[in-house]
């Protein structure tokens, strides 16, 4: 094949090469990496690889007997390497063969793949671009769901969710088939996949991906992803996607010590290695490093027409110290443990967001009370759309563990979350990290015998339901798994055949078809106007009592939680003037409890309570939450 065939002249632009430089490129997915074109006559793939301190670069494959001498690549400007080779097509397994200043380097993959094989195998995969591409496709992104809008996630680890008799995950177009039906009958709005970027090792349940762009094999094509993302969103499902641009692992194929240096990680380990998942930290004080990130975060935005990202790990980015002793970690220039970098990133980040994909959503896991995680950038924020709160989660968790006996001396850990519940956009996790490790299920954490677990699950469901905050269920706890999460094997389905698991299916139903009809259960949920407390101090009898409001003109809900086993009658709550029924009740012998409540509408009466002019009195179900509406 005549060498001038190989090497047509300068394939990328300068353009092309200044934005990669700066770091600026936000369609590095058409850049670099493969691409399948036609050049003159000749069809083929145009290869282009950032490798600045390699003394030699080669594409190596099936196609040249994975001989490094066949296909040298030319070094252009910005560390840039490319080549065009005619012939390639779709389907073409690949890798780079680099000369790094020490000598010649593992082969390593694309860091820019757009498809990959199966692990354990590693080579990069020439792809097709999938289709619709939103930039000839009116993008079917949802509209965003905004803050005065339900949001209600269902958190699903695609690989675990349903698997064939055999073993076999589900496929794309087989979850498709199963997994969208079942969300938009229980009621959720959008779906979080646990992160379906390419990764080597199952046992990190993808956040310890290496392909940044390209889906993980295990489950088909990129265009089969393509196609699960649209129909979600024909059937109205949002999709956000867990993305994690803290941390990489150290495969010798993979991004370590790419060219030979350290390139996309830092140098000094003190910095570039993460102890807790031995792992490196990639070097975001390197704009080309940030420009490959923030690329992907766009790619899967834009190619992929998904709605939202969620963020994972931000603490260990923001902190230096973050899972350091003294001496393991470097200060930043001003001394302080404030990762500098870290922080113009995820700024960087949410404005490129703003800027190409306008109400995506971007979804902050930080564990800290950093502060401005979800104020915008020009305000001195991160500018997230919205913030996991951790802290509802560990305090709420813990008092429901507690023996209801001793709830009484633990009351403020259920009321402590709205001192601070207006001070970022949150949304409240009950995530997969709930439920492995040790930490038990949802349903093992609840104290009590199986009627009373089942009570509490149900109860607190209905407390987060109502409580001000966006709403995040991991898969499984929606019917009470009893045992952890496994990712090595499917939800326990046949427990659906119980109506105490059916049950609690039936309330979690019910419960987003309240939410999304009620606006005062989320059209003011990151405003101190939405919720007001009628009963925060009972803690001798473990109740609570609160109104949420929506905006003008729209009815109050007011919701009341008894912890404790032990029916109330008579229980007096002031209330504005008029007849309040009772929509929800998680005691509800349709749902498994014992069917104590208060049937129909109860009229207030002219008597004086908790500052209202008027008051009911009420009946409170043991261990249960009801949640009544002020009748029109």
């Amino acid at each position: 094949m005549p060498d001038h065939h190989m090497r047509h002249e300068n394939l990328l632009s300068d353009y092309d090469l200044f934005l990669l430089g700066e770091g600026r490129h936000r369609d590095m997915a058409t850049c670099l990496g493969a691409q399948i074109m036609t050049i003159g006559d000749d069809a083929g793939v145009r290869f282009a690889v950032w490798a600045p301190n390699a003394r030699r670069v080669s594409v190596v494959g099936n196609f040249n007997g994975w001989n490094g001498n066949e296909h040298q690549m030319r070094a252009r400007s910005a560390g840039i390497w490319e080549i065009f080779v005619p012939g390639l097509t779709h389907g073409e397994i690949y890798k780079y063969e680099i000369t790094g200043p020490h000598g010649q380097l593992p082969l390593k993959a694309d860091p820019m793949a757009r498809q990959t094989e199966l692990p354990p195998a590693n080579g990069s995969i020439v792809a097709n671009p999938v289709t619709p591409l939103p930039r000839t496709t009116p993008l079917r992104r949802k509209e965003s769901p905004g803050l005065n809008k339900p949001l209600a996630i269902y958190e699903v680890h695609a690989s675990s969710w349903m698997r064939h008799l055999d073993g076999r995950p589900y496929s794309w177009h087989e979850l498709a088939a199963r997994l969208i039906p079942y969300v938009t009958d229980l009621g959720f709005t959008h779906i979080e996949l646990m992160p379906i970027m390419g990764h080597p090792f199952s046992g990190s349940w993808g956040y310890q991906p290496l392909s940044q762009f390209a889906p993980m094999p295990e489950l088909g094509t990129p265009q089969d992803f393509a196609e699960f993302v649209e129909a979600c969103h024909e059937a109205g499902l949002g999709v956000i996607l867990d993305w994690v641009p803290a941390h990489f692992p150290s495969d010798a194929h993979g991004l370590a010590q790419f060219d030979g240096t350290a390139l996309y990680e830092h140098a000094n380990p003190r910095e570039g290695y993460h102890p807790d998942w031995n792992t490196f930290i990639f070097n975001l004080g390197r704009f080309e490093v940030r420009g490959f990130l923030i690329a992907s975060a766009l790619f899967w935005l834009e190619h992929y027409g998904v709605d939202g990202l969620r963020v994972d790990a931000v603490a260990s980015m923001l902190y230096r110290d973050y899972s350091r002793k003294d001496g393991e970690w470097v200060p930043n220039q001003y001394g302080g443990r404030e990762n500098l970098e870290s922080i113009s990133f995820l700024q960087e980040l949410s404005d490129a967001i703003n800027e190409y994909c306008p109400g995506a959503l971007l979804i902050a896991e930080e564990s800290t009370a950093w502060p401005g995680v979800t104020r915008a950038t020009n305000e001195g924020g991160l500018g997230f759309t919205h913030k996991w709160n951790m802290g509802w989660m560990h305090d709420t968790l813990n008092y429901m563990a507690e023996n209801p006996v001793h709830r009484t001396y633990h009351h403020n850990q259920m009321t402590f979350g709205l001192i601070y519940a207006f001070s970022e956009r949150f949304i409240l996790p009950i995530s997969h990290d709930e439920v492995v490790h040790g930490k038990r299920s949802l349903l093992g954490r609840m104290p009590g015998d199986e009627w009373q677990k089942f009570a509490n699950l149900r109860a607190y469901l209905a407390f987060m339901w109502t409580h001000p905050g966006k709403k995040l269920l991991f898969m499984g706890c929606e019917f009470g798994q009893p045992s952890e999460w496994n990712y090595q094997a499917e939800l326990s389905w046949d427990l659906l055949q119980e109506n105490t698991h059916r049950g609690v299916q039936g309330a979690v139903r019910a419960l987003n078809q309240i939410y999304q009809s009620e606006p005062a259960l989320y059209q003011r949920d990151f405003d101190h106007t939405g919720f007001a407390w009628v009963v925060g101090d009972d803690a001798a009898q473990s109740v609570y009592a609160y109104f949420r409001y929506g905006e003008d003109g729209t009815l109050p809900i007011l919701t009341i939680c008894n912890f404790t086993p032990v029916p109330r009658h008579h229980y007096q709550i002031g209330v504005p003037l008029g007849n309040w029924r009772e929509i929800f009740n998680s005691d509800n012998m349709g749902y498994g409890g014992s069917g104590v409540g208060n049937a129909g509408s109860i009229q207030s009466l002219p008597q004086p309570s908790h500052g209202q002019s008027h008051s009911i009195t009420l009946t409170l179900p043991p261990l249960a939450t009801i949640i009544l509406r002020l009748e029109p």
